[in-house]
């Protein structure tokens, strides 16, 4: 087309050509006008409106960089555990993110804004999150202060021998769920592209393929797995003796249920 175009006579002659910002003049007129593209009044989908979208980055993005800094401050103080609630926060903030960052590169009709998973997983899922926030601050906060023979809650260190050394080990097991679990989730977005989606397929669309290679020929589901371990990781880390448990079973009824669908 830009070929044929080139060759008009009117394009060649010079007494026919006009100064760029006519042109453009001209096409501003005509679209505020409505004399030419689409109506005005043509719906938007909502879950693809880019200031939807641009919003919940922006309050993603604020909310990591919030949690890093009291995060960072909380870690200035010695012995201080409090630094376990806003770096959940910050957890969070980059799972959400990259749910949304992996779809829109890798598989962008699916790019709306349930792809940020903020609400799509349904009450359950903020509920859990804001149980385990609350038990991170009973337990290292308010029950150190007002049952100081008991300095936490949680009793993960009965699991180890006696001494500092054995929180660290906690720390170093939650931390490698929690990067293991964010990996592997990712890379299995990656790897499927255009045939993972957040929701429940129950008719074969048109193009989409059974990935049998990759991270997928080690893992059937593999996307359920990184997750399934991520959310260990975190209230491992965060020392939350319920939530895990909590966690563990929720997340494996979960996707038993969605694997069976």
């Amino acid at each position: 087309m830009d070929s044929a175009s080139s060759n008009s006579p009117a394009e060649a002659s010079p007494v026919h050509q006009q100064p760029p910002w006519t042109t453009a003049t001209a096409l501003a007129n005509s679209s505020e006008s409505g004399a030419s593209g689409p109506p005005r009044d043509t719906p938007i989908n909502p879950n693809k409106s880019p200031s939807a979208i641009s919003l919940r980055a922006f309050l993603i993005g604020l909310a990591f960089g919030i949690s890093v800094t009291l995060t960072f401050l909380a870690l200035q103080r010695p012995s201080n555990p409090l630094w376990r609630a806003p770096f959940f926060i910050t957890t969070l903030s980059t799972f959400h993110f990259l749910e949304f960052y992996i779809t829109a590169l890798y598989n962008p009709p699916a790019a709306t804004t349930s792809a940020f998973l903020l609400t799509t997983n349904g009450y359950s899922y903020n509920v859990a999150h804001t149980l385990a926030l609350i038990e991170c601050v009973v337990g290292n906060y308010l029950a150190p202060r007002y049952f100081p023979e008991r300095r936490y809650l949680h009793h993960f260190d009965a699991f180890l021998p006696a001494g500092g050394g054995a929180r660290a080990a906690w720390l170093t097991v939650g931390f490698a769920l929690l990067v293991l679990g964010q990996a592997i989730r990712t890379l299995a977005m990656v790897h499927a592209a255009t045939n993972f989606n957040h929701l429940i397929q129950f008719r074969k669309k048109e193009g989409h393929v059974l990935v049998t290679d990759g991270i997928y020929r080690w893992l059937r589901h593999p996307s359920y797995f990184g997750f399934f371990w991520w959310g260990l990781g975190t209230q491992i880390i965060m020392g939350n003796e319920a939530c895990l448990a909590g966690y563990a079973v929720v997340l494996w009824k979960f996707f038993k249920h969605r694997i069976e669908s």
